[in-house]
């Protein structure tokens, strides 16, 4: 493992263009390509084959093709989570789905950050903050979910919100930025 992935996952400075990290994305590219190009009937196949691009997916979690992914050994799905159809999880960072998730289609989590500063910028560096959905929580369709941010067991996130920010256990939430409309009893 090179030195820039081991600093990549853990949310330090680090060089996306490293050639190690090159390897990796393009080997999640092509493991994606055949997850989506596998057939609707072959279950065990693409399961299979998520199971080898991804960091964990437990017991009945289904993904629905097409589906996108920067390195994919980033990514845990818990049991019996749900992700619709043309996700993109852009795991620079660790992404952790809990169980008995909802997740709409094309829905975005991205945990890279790129810098301010244009020079750092131009030169490929970045960090990560890592993405966690909690057990129950409900992302409709187009929700963004930005670096670093936690949702709530149980929480609901309206279609089409950006969440910048943590939302809490049992609420629902909406908007660009996303903010919490009311809890839930």
């Amino acid at each position: 493992m090179s030195d820039h992935r081991e600093r990549m996952v853990r949310g330090e400075r680090y060089r996306c263009d490293d050639p190690q990290l090159t390897a990796d994305r393009q080997a999640a590219e092509h493991m994606a390509a055949r997850f989506n190009a596998t057939a609707p009937a072959d279950a065990p196949g693409s399961r299979e084959l998520l199971r080898e691009l991804l960091g964990e997916v437990a017991e009945g979690a289904y993904v629905k093709a097409p589906f996108t992914c920067a390195y994919g050994y980033n990514i845990r799905i818990g049991a019996r989570s749900f992700i619709n159809y043309d996700a993109i999880l852009l795991d620079c960072g660790p992404i952790t789905i809990g169980e008995e998730v909802a997740i709409g289609p094309r829905v975005q989590l991205a945990t890279a950050i790129h810098p301010l500063d244009p020079a750092d910028r131009r030169a490929g560096w970045e960090t990560t903050a890592p993405i966690t959905i909690r057990d129950g929580a409900w992302l409709g369709a187009g929700v963004i979910v930005c670096p670093g941010v936690t949702i709530g067991e149980n929480t609901v996130v309206g279609a089409g919100s950006v969440v910048t920010r943590d939302l809490p256990d049992r609420v629902v939430a909406v908007g660009n930025p996303c903010r919490v409309l009311r809890e839930i009893p």
